[in-house]
């Protein structure tokens, strides 16, 4: 192998040095021979726990695709009409003049073969999607598809009873290119066959989602005659290969807003080729189908009680309103939750700790092990507990801090000081899981984002957290977290557990319902013209909001003096003192705390 690089120099311990550690992007095979490369027990993807499945919603059937049997007259010497206008005149569908090439290809042998009775599929937009001999035994169904930044979620649905037949999800295959939108945006401009790549793979990896729910089913995927897809607008944007620049530049303008309706072969998605391939709309910004998907799934549109949505993720959606309007903000909380730049970070698979619980007195600490196995490392879940109880006991302060304390759990470690949740006798890596002081100041970054968003959409709504009657946490992430852990260290705002609802996939179950319901599907305009799209980068308090934010779990700027009474652990240096006063400028209001014991809040970045 080549020598060790620069790289690797600076990101691996010594102990990991010597025992022959590579990093895997810096490693290479300079000579020839037999190389054997064994992937460390908790680098290994494991069979991952992807939520697919959200708060099931009733809606009546009413798909816009539709199954017609028709009988059809044979020409005659004094009735020569045309087959085509002959299908027409005996359905009495002649406004329908839209139809597809390959429909007018197979019609002669279709009426012929079916003795001039056969069965039309149908769509409202597109026409005339199939003709088949009406005694062919073939199924109707509808794929629906959540094109989420880290995963994929697809649901194959019979269209003739709207059942759910099977379900199927993967890791999104784009995130080898860039794990967050930023990321992929900035691959995705460099290059038009950049673009290109990244289209080409998710529109592999949706069609090899309904590969697996067909091969689950027992269906060929010819017979699926309609798909829907949602997700955030550059998701969005991927699959349908339209550039993405401009999303990442001021104002943010996407290529196309409103709902869209395509052939299926004109995207390379294996379904019948002439089937339709709907996308609902997008808002503006990040905010896209995912979020009128959300809001179309828990009905927040026509709610009278003021709501507040929040779909957890690489890309954060929030949502807060009713049936009189609606606002809504994208938050670039990152992968942190998922388990992404924390040391001993992982996602929710066999092995990860997913629930921690810390004993004030002793420190000590209990645990939940996805499957109940020896721990390799702790996912989203589990490092949002692990946050909310080192604060909880006192192992954290306010500003992030991992704070000295007579335990052996509290030390001093390679990346600063650390807290042990799992000594090495108890794992399954042969090493001690800990929470770094590194993956405090990423989890402060990603809860903070979440916060700042929740705060500043509240604020244009000119509501505040007493005012909201329902909240509705939604995505894989927030199907697992704790309420209360999030609502501890911050990342939501401090709402009453009994009004919080976590619905999972929300952005999924918005997609089979526009697949199933047509009367629904319409509504998702209604959703965008009554929402209000703000653009945090852009808004006027985010800097301030995002400073105040990564405290755990926040200060309240404009009510900063009655905080300081009320909040627990707080001091202010004059560091900082500087800092908040310029902050609360506007209001011309002065902090009240004068003890000088503790450091800069933005000390360690």
């Amino acid at each position: 192998m080549n020598p060790l690089t620069s790289s690797e120099m600076k990101c691996l311990e010594p102990g990991e040095i010597k025992a022959g550690f590579r990093l895997a992007c810096q490693a290479r095979g300079v000579s020839g021979g037999r190389i054997v490369v064994e992937v460390p027990e908790q680098s290994r993807s494991g069979k991952q726990r992807l939520l697919v499945e959200g708060r099931p919603v009733e809606v009546e059937l009413e798909p816009a695709v539709r199954e017609l049997v028709i009988e059809v007259s044979k020409p005659t010497l004094e009735d020569p009409l045309a087959d085509f206008e002959r299908l027409l005149k005996s359905t009495g569908l002649s406004e329908l003049d839209q139809v597809d090439l390959q429909v007018l290809r197979e019609l002669p042998a279709a009426l012929r073969e079916g003795g001039w009775s056969v069965a039309v599929i149908v769509h409202t937009k597109r026409g005339i999607l199939m003709v088949r001999p009406a005694r062919s035994s073939r199924g109707l169904y509808g794929f629906a598809v959540d094109i989420g930044t880290t995963k994929l979620a697809g649901y194959l649905i019979d269209l003739r009873t709207g059942k759910v037949l099977s379900v199927a999800s993967s890791p999104n295959p784009q995130i080898p290119y860039g794990e967050d939108v930023i990321s992929r945006i900035a691959y995705a401009s460099r290059s038009d066959e950049n673009l290109e790549e990244l289209h080409r793979v998710i529109v592999e990896g949706v069609n090899k989602l309904i590969e697996d729910a067909c091969r689950s089913a027992g269906v060929d995927a010819s017979e699926i005659v309609e798909l829907v897809a949602v997700g955030n607008t550059l998701m969005h944007h991927l699959f349908l290969g339209l550039p993405p620049k401009y999303l990442a530049a001021s104002p943010y303008p996407p290529v196309v807003r409103r709902a869209l309706d395509f052939r299926a072969s004109d995207l390379g998605v294996r379904i019948l080729p002439s089937g339709n391939v709907h996308m609902l709309p997008n808002v503006a910004g990040f905010v896209g189908a995912d979020a009128v998907a959300d809001v179309l799934a828990t009905g927040i549109h026509r709610s009278r009680e003021l709501c507040f949505v929040i779909d957890v993720g690489t890309n954060t959606e929030i949502v807060v309103g009713n049936m009189s309007g609606m606002y809504s903000a994208s938050c670039a909380s990152g992968p942190a939750f998922e388990g992404a730049h924390i040391k001993f970070g992982m996602r929710a698979t066999s092995g990860a700790i997913e629930r921690v619980w810390i004993d004030p007195s002793d420190l000590s600490v209990q645990y939940q092990v996805i499957d109940d196995v020896k721990p390799k490392g702790i996912c989203g879940s589990g490092i949002v507990d692990a946050l909310a109880e080192m604060l909880n006991a006192g192992v954290v302060d306010t500003m992030g801090r991992i704070v000295t304390r007579e335990s052996q759990r509290v030390r001093e470690g390679s990346d600063g000081p650390e807290f042990v949740i799992a000594f090495k006798e108890e794992t399954a890596i042969g090493k001690d899981i800990v929470i770094t002081q590194r993956d405090v100041r990423e989890l402060q970054k990603a809860k903070a984002a979440m916060y700042t968003g929740a705060s500043i959409v509240m604020k244009e709504a000119g509501v505040g957290v007493r005012q909201i009657k329902k909240v509705y946490i939604a995505g894989a992430f927030g199907l697992y977290i704790d309420p209360s852990s999030a609502r501890r260290i911050g990342m939501i705002p401090p709402f009453p557990l009994h009004i919080i609802s976590q619905v999972g996939n929300a952005a999924g179950t918005g997609a089979k319902i526009a697949l199933t319901s047509l009367r629904k599907r319409l509504e998702c305009g209604e959703i965008v013209s009554k929402m209000r799209y703000i653009e945090l980068a852009a808004h006027p308090d985010f800097q301030q909001e995002f400073l105040a934010a990564m405290y755990l779990p926040h200060l309240e700027l404009d009510r900063f003096g009655d905080m300081v009474e009320k909040m627990d652990n707080l001091t202010v240096s004059n560091k900082h003192k500087a800092l908040l006063e310029r902050l609360m400028r506007r209001e011309n209001r002065k902090p009240k705390c004068d003890d000088q014991t503790c450091g800069s809040p933005i000390k360690n970045g």
